[in-house]
């Protein structure tokens, strides 16, 4: 007789849309004990969203546990309960992929649903709040041990971080490919590969706060005369922190070694209680005899090298700058190193407009004149996430709401 597990699932949000997490809680059935938990905080979503992903991860917990158990889906979320059980039509597109995405964890014949009231879905409940608390202060859901686990030598979700029951874009593309009725008999690959390529590592990327020159667009690379953030910067530099503290999702931060990015990390640090790791690979161009000087003023001086270096990704600056193909190197090894290090987490990267806008040029494989067509504002946040299988997803680009 196969095992049967009680799955019990909430998700909440503070805004709807706003900061939002879920819970999940797996029993057993005969005796009542629990024998794993999952939450997570998900940042900006709404409350229906959260309770999909709530489900989706306690059907995972409860397939890591056993995965020919007979499931019984408890959820005081009548929406979910109606959709999944196939008596009402899901008609948004962001229910649509994580609906299929649940529907994929066990074959449908062995999940059914059941609508129960809030007062009975405390547990579950509870651990969405811990989550969305977590998240409000900056810090990630820490998972229980679960006895049951632990003594069945089973590697559940509560002995594990939440992306192990967590959904990932790559899930979402592919479900969304398939509920959209596009899926062929060619698996799919790239960004739509199915994610069973466990958590990505997710590098956050934070262009540095304004300094005097900012605004004066004058060139300032890593050549030139290291100038300190402005007072606007260092404003900037706490809002940033702000945010990503909402966010409760960065678990490292690495910084550039000069000046500007090592106190818009500190900044951050602080807020969040992490130490600041440089890495040197992460510095700005060096702008060799251009440094200090605006557009206009380069190209009044130095026509001939301005006119070489927009054309080719080869030319360097005037004076024995860095071209951009030795920077490209240069960041891409740094890439490689850090995804290496923190394999399967989210690391705040605080670096300059040219690593930026490289490290999204390699992930697009768009040529190196891209570069001159993204727009990269300070302070601004941008997102990359790195699968097993080498792919990467551009999640965000010049974020800059956090200073509105």
């Amino acid at each position: 007789m196969p095992r049967t597990f009680i799955v019990e699932a909430d998700g909440g949000s503070r805004g709807n849309p706003g900061p939002a997490g879920y819970g999940a809680v797996v029993i057993d059935s005969e005796t009542g004990e629990t024998l794993a938990e999952a939450a997570e905080f998900l940042g900006t979503a709404t409350n229906n969203v959260a309770e999909y992903r709530g489900l989706v991860a306690g059907l995972r917990a409860a397939h890591a546990l056993d995965p020919e158990a007979e499931i019984r889906v408890r959820m005081d979320s009548k929406l979910v309960v109606e959709q999944m059980s196939g008596r009402w039509k899901i008609k948004h597109p962001d229910m649509q992929p994580l609906a299929a995405t649940a529907k994929a964890v066990f074959p449908p014949d062995r999940v059914t649903y059941e609508w129960i009231p809030r007062k009975e879905n405390k547990h579950a409940d509870r651990l969405a709040n811990e989550a969305m608390d977590a998240g409000a202060a900056g810090r990630q859901w820490e998972p229980g041990a679960s006895r049951a686990a632990l003594a069945a030598g089973v590697r559940g979700p509560s002995g594990a971080t939440a992306s192990d029951t967590a959904v990932t874009d790559a899930e979402l593309s592919a479900a969304a490919a398939t509920t959209a009725g596009t899926a062929t008999a060619t698996p799919p690959s790239g960004w739509a590969a199915p994610a069973d390529l466990g958590a990505p590592t997710t590098f956050v990327l934070l262009r540095h706060g304004e300094t005097a020159l900012t605004p004066e667009k004058r060139f300032s690379g890593s050549g030139g005369s290291d100038p300190e953030l402005s007072e606007a910067g260092r404003l900037q530099a706490r809002e940033a922190a702000a945010a990503l503290a909402v966010r409760g999702t960065v678990q490292a931060i690495v910084s550039s070694p000069l000046r500007r990015c090592r106190e818009t990390a500190g900044a951050i640090a602080d807020r969040l209680g992490l130490d600041v790791r440089i890495e040197d690979g992460l510095r700005e161009t060096d702008f060799g005899a251009w440094e200090g000087l605006t557009f206009s003023e380069v190209r009044e001086r130095y026509p001939d090298d301005l006119n070489a270096w927009l054309g080719s990704a080869k030319a360097e600056p005037t004076g024995g700058g860095e071209s951009f193909a030795a920077v490209a190197r240069r960041v891409a090894q740094t890439r490689d190193r850090l995804q290496a290090r923190y394999a399967g987490k989210t690391v705040l990267l605080v670096t300059h407009v040219t690593p930026v806008k490289t490290l999204v040029r390699l992930a697009l494989g768009a040529p190196p004149e891209s570069l001159f067509r993204m727009e990269l504002s300070a302070a601004s946040l941008s997102a990359i996430a790195y699968y097993a299988d080498g792919n990467a997803s551009v999640r965000l680009l010049n974020d800059t709401s956090h200073l509105r």
